[in-house]
């Protein structure tokens, strides 16, 4: 399958979503050239924190983990890393940036017995060819790379490091101004790291085993950017916390992570029933719209390529429902004739889903006018959303 196309912007998480925050964080910024083998014993030792469960999500591929290795050994500079100091803990730290890079490194340096992390060896090499299909263990073990070990275990990575920080809104502040490539990183790898615990961990290892979500978004595996996580708890924080929500996207995902670890044990058996409910709804949209319909937007004449998470946050929100679902199943063509009415003739819809869709009124305008074209449709009563005091609720 080929990579899932990047939704729109206003649909992520971005600086927009970072409100209140104080405008000087007086937080304290050190930089400092620390050694391959110091980040690895830092590593090693737990200090900075690099999930060996994220290996499944890595987004480099072998050869590209190789170039970089061959740069360090080469002394040509490489990217710095920024790391945060937790504030609950001293000398411990949260990768800000260069997460990837780190995971490289603590891979080629692991053992083929290690338990954690995955060895390899370094292949498409140009520069240095002759260290094509060699591994750190040979580094170790022949003489004649002796010089090139010495030349990795001393190679000098910058490396910032952000401590006496006050807010969170800082950190993701630095997280998404440093990432605005191409293929950007989502903030949920930075709420991971700073939230962690087990309803995170739980989301991390669904949303990566998936293959339903994964199918829709048009992806073969766990996403490498936790895009797939960050819809699976965007699911689970509308359907719970939607009286919360006040206009941040940011701040609704980061108080489902809370809560959630919080009071896991209690809440686990509902969690789970609702992550099943979650694969139920995702049936049901496909089987109405087809694979590659499913959570796209109508443009009038074909459906969009990207999937549209304002349409995927109204279409899970109903279809979990038991009873909407069978009766949506039975009248899918009057179902789907009524999205793409919707799509094509309503401009506050359209402007819902395309536009400003974080907003308290987009979202309340898009539920609304969804839950009546599909209470018309399957010709029975679906919930319908109220908007008091600037919150939404959906009420049976």
């Amino acid at each position: 399958m080929a990579d899932i196309i990047t939704p729109p912007d206003d649909q992520q998480e971005d600086l927009d979503d970072v409100v209140g925050a104080p405008r000087n964080y007086q937080a304290v910024v050190n930089t400092a050239d620390w050694t391959v083998e110091t980040i690895l014993q830092q590593i090693t030792k737990g200090n900075i924190e690099l999930n060996p469960g994220f290996q499944r999500r890595e987004a480099w591929r072998l050869p590209r983990k190789s170039k970089y290795i061959e740069s360090l050994v080469m002394g040509i500079p490489v990217p710095q890393i920024v790391l945060a100091e937790r504030r609950d803990k001293k000398g411990a730290f949260v990768v800000i940036d260069g997460k990837q890079r780190l995971l490289s490194l603590r891979q080629f340096a692991a053992r083929e017995d290690d338990k954690l992390y995955d060895s390899f060896k370094l292949e498409g090499l140009t520069e240095r060819g002759d260290l094509n299909g060699r591994g750190y263990n040979d580094f170790e073990q022949d003489l004649i790379l002796a010089d090139d070990r010495d030349a990795l275990d001393n190679a000098t990575i910058r490396t910032a490091v952000i401590r006496n920080w006050k807010d969170e809104n800082f950190l993701y502040t630095v997280f998404l101004r440093l990432n605005t490539g191409s293929v950007p990183l989502s903030p949920q790898e930075l709420r991971q790291a700073l939230h962690p615990g087990p309803f995170v961990e739980f989301v991390d290892k669904y949303s990566g085993d998936c293959k339903k979500l994964h199918d829709v978004m048009g992806i073969s595996g766990a996403d490498g950017r936790m895009r797939d996580a960050e819809l699976v708890i965007r699911y689970i924080a509308f359907r719970n916390l939607l009286r919360e929500y006040a206009g941040s996207m940011k701040d609704i995902l980061d108080l489902a992570s809370k809560k959630y670890n919080d009071e896991w044990n209690a809440e686990k058996a509902n969690v789970d029933i609702q992550v099943r409910e979650f694969e139920s709804a995702i049936d049901t949209v496909v089987d109405i719209f087809g694979m590659r319909c499913a959570f796209r937007k109508w443009n009038g004449e074909r459906y969009e390529a990207a999937l549209n998470r304002a349409v995927f946050d109204v279409m899970i929100l109903f279809f979990v429902d038991a009873n909407i679902a069978a009766a949506a199943r039975q009248r899918k063509q009057a179902v789907e004739a009524a999205f793409r009415d919707l799509c094509a003739n309503s401009d506050e819809f359209r402007a819902s889903v395309e536009g400003t869709t974080k907003s308290l009124q987009s979202i309340y305008g898009r539920l609304l006018l969804w839950s009546n074209a599909l209470e018309v449709a399957i010709e029975r009563p679906v919930p319908k959303p109220t908007l008091q005091n600037n919150r939404i609720a959906l009420v049976a």
